[in-house]
């Protein structure tokens, strides 16, 4: 079948429209895709930065609870007169009621001066001991295991037993005047703030 010039005259309208409708759809089809891609661009850009939100609030929840902790830590060493001056006093009077209730023949010690731990002092707090030299006649090494616990459950510092040596004592006419001595060195340590850091302030 032959087309002719009328033929294609009128044709003509129809393949204009149908060219036109061909580059709408490729523009159409183009530009979707680039709607796409550009979606999942802001796609993936939101959940980039909700994980990164996620993980700042994470991280805050951490830090909120790391600080409640050491809050209440810092509270309850407070309470038990670990932070702040040495109270010697309390020591001494802590020694003489352990010995009545437990029934100690006889129980003497020596404080050394209060000295720095390490080098340097933890923010604006350091850690302070004071050395003591215990000596305990005692019945049987449960006394000097129930002298301990006590001072470790009651003091108020922290107690760092160094070292605890116990001999039989020679030349006992009487047992009731104890067979066993104790001689041990015990840390009684304290956190309170720095003597660099008040000299700074002033």
């Amino acid at each position: 079948m032959k087309v002719g010039r009328r033929d294609l005259s009128r044709l003509w309208p129809s393949l204009l429209a149908a060219a036109l409708m061909t580059a709408l759809g490729g523009t159409a089809i183009v530009v979707s895709g680039e709607r796409v891609a550009a979606a999942r661009t802001a796609f993936s850009t939101a959940r980039a930065e909700r994980n990164a939100i996620d993980g700042k609030l994470q991280r805050l929840r951490g830090e909120e609870h790391e600080i409640r902790h050491k809050a209440a830590l810092f509270g309850q060493l407070q309470a038990d007169g670990v932070i702040g001056e040495e109270q010697r006093l309390e020591w001494v009077e802590l020694l003489k009621e352990i010995r009545d209730q437990r029934r100690l023949i006889e129980i003497r010690y020596e404080f050394a001066p209060q000295h720095a731990l390490g080098d340097a002092p933890v923010e604006s707090f350091g850690l302070y001991a004071s050395a003591m030299k215990l000596q305990a006649r005692l019945l049987h090494e449960e006394d000097l295991i129930h002298l301990l616990d006590d001072l470790r459950q009651q003091a108020r510092a922290l107690i760092q037993i160094k070292r605890c040596d116990v001999t039989r004592r020679t030349n006992v006419d009487d047992a009731l005047q104890g067979l066993l001595q104790a001689d041990c060195l015990i840390d009684w340590i304290t956190l309170r703030e720095a003597v660099e850091s008040k000299r700074g302030a002033r």
